[in-house]
């Protein structure tokens, strides 16, 4: 196997991850909008496990690269990176929201001022990110072993999560999954080889997890509203810990199949890319599904939330790519000198879809 079709792996799977999450908030976007739902709504139940759990798997998997880098350099690259594009969009989104939706000058400010203790809107993945990391060099710098955080992580994931505060919320919930994809990387790369090399069994493999995963979210009842899903036993402590390492590991055996058999390159191309759809994926999205909904030809949820999709993520897709074409606005998706730190300029910082979560 080529080490291209190994990496190609995670690409895919980080490009299955970031179309995951636009499917989560165009089809509830449309469905509040709409009081109904569609059939995309049960494609959302379905992910719901393994949606968020598999993004930050991967985005933890190369950390071992770069761990011990002194602070100043790590936090350049994994900190400070992440928060320019967080408070970058957030403005950005916010302006959009407020200001030329609402006309509501006096919350865009507020909002900003918010946005600095609790994450804004879709943009918390990145907001947690660089906390996540911050805390992983903390714990590495002081010698706390793998096997110690996995534990107090896992069981801080299965606590009922606070309410007071998103970060503590989100950090209950997906610090296990981010750590796991930093110290359990070399197992994880052995079992997509693995999987790579042994392709039928691997497949067997994804079929029972298909069929498990399919009945703990829909057993004995999944509640699906317009605007939320709740699932089964998928969502019960412990359960949903299982669960949701099953399906991030799942998500990286299919990924790594398709790589085998030369099918990963479109999805790839996407993972590349992965962090300039999630900055900027909300603003295309609202627009499609507001002009949709006032053009009333298509009255099927389930349909008009699969343009959404498509059209958000496309357009935020080509978007970008004028922007590196043109060379006017890089500075969306590329941090300028001066938001890096002095230790941070001994290279020449990457384009966004270079450094996206899985680096």
């Amino acid at each position: 196997m080529t080490n291209t079709k190994r990496l190609d792996w995670v690409d895919a799977a980080k490009g299955i991850s970031i179309l995951l999450v636009v499917m989560l908030h165009s089809t509830l976007g449309v469905g509040a909008d709409a009081g109904q739902i569609g059939f995309m709504h049960y494609a959302v139940a379905y992910s719901a496990p393994f949606r968020m759990p598999e993004f930050f798997l991967i985005s933890g998997l190369f950390l071992s690269y770069v761990i011990a880098r002194s602070w100043g350099r790590y936090a350049d690259r994994r900190v400070v990176h992440y928060l320019y594009f967080y408070a970058l969009w957030a403005l950005i989104q916010m302006f959009f929201k407020t200001v030329i939706a609402s006309g509501d000058i006096a919350g865009f400010f507020s909002g900003i001022f918010f946005a600095l203790f609790e994450p804004y809107s879709v943009l918390w993945f990145i907001y947690m990110l660089a906390f996540f990391s911050a805390a992983t060099k903390w714990l590495y710098n002081n010698h706390v072993p793998h096997w110690l955080v996995l534990a107090v992580a896992a069981v801080l994931q299965m606590l009922p999560t606070p309410n007071d505060s998103a970060v503590i919320a989100y950090f209950a919930e997906y610090y296990v999954f981010f750590y796991a994809g930093y110290a359990l990387a070399p197992q994880i790369f052995k079992l997509t080889g693995w999987a790579q090399n042994h392709a039928m069994l691997a497949t067997l493999g994804l079929v029972a997890w298909a069929g498990i995963n399919f009945g703990l979210v829909f057993w004995p009842t999944a509640d699906i509203q317009p605007d939320h899903v709740t699932t089964g036993f998928a969502s019960w402590p412990g359960i949903h810990l299982i669960l949701a390492f099953m399906g991030a590991t799942a998500i990286c055996v299919f990924a790594a199949l398709l790589a085998r058999f030369n099918l990963a390159k479109p999805l790839a191309w996407v993972g590349e890319r992965s962090l300039a759809v999630y900055v900027a994926f909300v603003i295309p999205m609202a627009i499609v599904r507001t002009i949709l909904f006032k053009i009333g030809v298509i009255n099927d949820v389930g349909a008009i939330s699969l343009l959404v999709i498509i059209a958000a993520a496309t357009s935020s897709l080509i978007v970008y790519e004028i922007i590196q074409k043109i060379g006017f606005g890089k500075f969306l998706y590329t941090r300028p000198e001066w938001a890096k730190l002095e230790a941070g300029r001994e290279k020449p910082d990457q384009a966004i879809k270079n450094s996206a979560p899985a680096e």
